[in-house]
């Protein structure tokens, strides 16, 4: 099948009163990848994008990432909690010490009764405020969560289902939104979309579906080094790289994410600034494991990774990729030592497809879920397209379907074996590695396959399953580390997944844009940004 492009109109993509040259200073507007603006309720959808830039901004969580350096991979620092400890006797009981002082954007204040309150919205089906939107972002986050209670006003306990080494970042995913405002936007979660309130540092005012949010700084935030320096935050969904070039060419954003590979030379000599980092991602295809997937026969899995030329794609990207030698970053203190390589070997890879009975009259045949744009997708529509075509003369044929992102997460959600899935055995997914749980377990665990969690191909290994445990029940870091090494040998021996690329997160922005420091992470600060005239 074959990839169908869409451009839309540049003036409609940017939005009511985004055309033409207004720039005042101070204001920094920012083409997003997204086709939407993400949920601002609380829980943001459309992946780490949507985080990115309707959570962390707006919200906090109980803890946060230090977002400050660019030199190192982000760590978890204190938010909304000031400390948090499992309890030596119990490691299934956590204490969280919540800290002082803070309020919401509507001025009610923050306690353990509002993180009750905000657990509750996610994982209490029957509480009056239930909100089955941002349950579908949150819930699948926290799934070692059994129970939680105030102990007191500033202290909350949550008691895991089995002992959780990981559960610090799973509470980082979840933020906190203001029950007071909840009733005063007439117990409506659509209503509170349109005048949301958190604690972070940035307050939403305006926010129009597809066209665009306006933030402004919250003056009475309760870390003041992180009190934004600019006077409005501006959100343009712009899900076409083509489109968002040109608004910035034109002066209409100052800011695109993933800018098209082709246009950087230009950019560059227009005096546009590319801003790049390493960051915890990596570039897949999420393969199905159910009953009738090719996949489930390893030589193919081997075969495809075989096919792929990598250094070919990061020359095709402009040199804007670090290609893949595993499911994490290459150097990560994770890797380990997998004895399967991913080199470049066509030869080798049409042998293994001999081998599993496969050839030119008889090739390998797939369907492929990709999306037209999306956070951390890099350039979906032709990177896939140069897949495609590797994987073809080695002997598997590829079809895809062209799904808009935020529907892709929903059917990864859903999983393999659901009929949203529409029959494929595949899909293009771009996932955040930054931590024990998102890297590993939420793909591998027998339990969380979809809809329990977001196992999509419904992989199951015992094997697998024994080490995951081990990374739960291990609290000292460094025996820790070692299981994540032996995991993420696993996930490369074994070919889990097509492991292509990492990306390094390219940014094009206006000179003007200035104090911008690009963590490694999926999320960034925003608060130490100014613009000048």
């Amino acid at each position: 099948m074959p990839i169908l492009h869409r451009t839309l109109p540049l003036a409609a993509a940017l939005g009511l009163g985004l055309a033409g040259p207004a720039a005042a200073q101070g204001v920094l507007r920012i083409g997003m990848t997204a086709s939407d603006i993400p949920l601002t309720t609380g829980q943001a959808d459309n992946g780490g994008e949507g985080m990115r830039f309707t959570g962390y901004t707006a919200y906090d969580a109980l803890i946060n990432w230090d977002l400050s350096r660019s030199d190192r991979a982000s760590e978890l620092t204190p938010g909304l909690a000031t400390s948090w400890k499992a309890d030596p006797n119990d490691t299934k009981k956590w204490i969280f010490t919540l800290r002082e002082g803070v309020t919401f954007h509507d001025g009610s204040r923050f306690n353990a009764d509002a993180v009750v309150w905000n657990l509750d919205k996610l994982l209490k089906n029957d509480a009056p405020h239930f909100d089955p939107r941002q349950s579908a972002q949150g819930r699948i986050r926290i799934p070692s969560v059994a129970s939680y209670r105030a102990l007191d006003p500033m202290t909350i306990e949550i008691t895991t289902k089995t002992p959780d080494a990981t559960l610090p970042f799973q509470i980082a995913w979840i933020l906190m939104s203001s029950p007071a405002n909840w009733e005063k936007q007439g117990r409506s979660w659509d209503a509170v979309a349109k005048a949301p309130s958190g604690t972070g540092p940035w307050k939403i005012t305006a926010f129009v579906p597809r066209e665009r949010a306006e933030l402004v700084p919250n003056a009475a935030y309760w870390d003041k080094g992180r009190v934004p320096k600019l006077d409005k935050l501006v959100l343009v969904p712009l899900p076409e790289a083509n489109a968002r070039v040109a608004a910035l060419r034109s002066g209409q954003v100052d800011w695109i994410e993933a800018p098209a590979p082709d246009a950087l030379p230009s950019l560059k000599s227009a005096g546009f600034k590319i801003v790049t980092n390493l960051y915890p991602h990596n570039w897949t295809w999420h393969l199905s494991r159910t009953e009738t997937s090719p996949w489930n026969d390893i030589r193919i899995r081997k075969a495809a990774n075989l096919a792929v030329d990598r250094e070919g794609l990061k020359e095709f990207l402009g040199g804007l990729a670090v290609p893949a030698e595993g499911f994490m970053t290459p150097g990560h203190p994770w890797f380990g030592t997998p004895t399967f390589k991913l080199a470049y070997d066509p030869e080798a890879a049409k042998a293994l497809l001999k081998e599993a009975g496969y050839g030119p009259q008889k090739p390998v045949s797939t369907k492929i879920l990709i999306s037209a744009s999306g956070s951390g997708q890099m350039q979906p529509l032709p990177m896939n397209e140069f897949v495609q075509q590797s994987l073809a003369e080695v002997g598997i044929k590829v079809d895809f379907e062209v799904v808009e992102w935020n529907t892709l997460i929903n059917i990864w959600r859903a999983g393999a074996k659901s009929d949203t899935s529409r029959g494929a055995t595949g899909m293009n997914y771009s996932y955040l590695i930054q931590d024990p749980f998102t890297a590993f377990i939420r793909h591998a665990q027998c339990n969380l396959a979809a809809p329990n969690g977001t196992n999509w191909g419904h992989y199951c290994d015992p094997a697998m399953d024994k080490l995951l445990d081990g990374i739960r029940s291990t609290f000292d870091p460094e025996a820790q580390r070692a299981v994540l090494r032996k995991v993420h040998e696993k996930f490369v021996d074994d070919a889990l997944f097509l492991m292509v690329t990492h990306d390094v997160n390219p940014r094009a922005m206006s000179p003007k844009v200035k104090g911008f420091v690009q963590a490694q992470s999926w999320f960034q600060n925003f608060s130490s940004i100014t613009m000048d005239k």
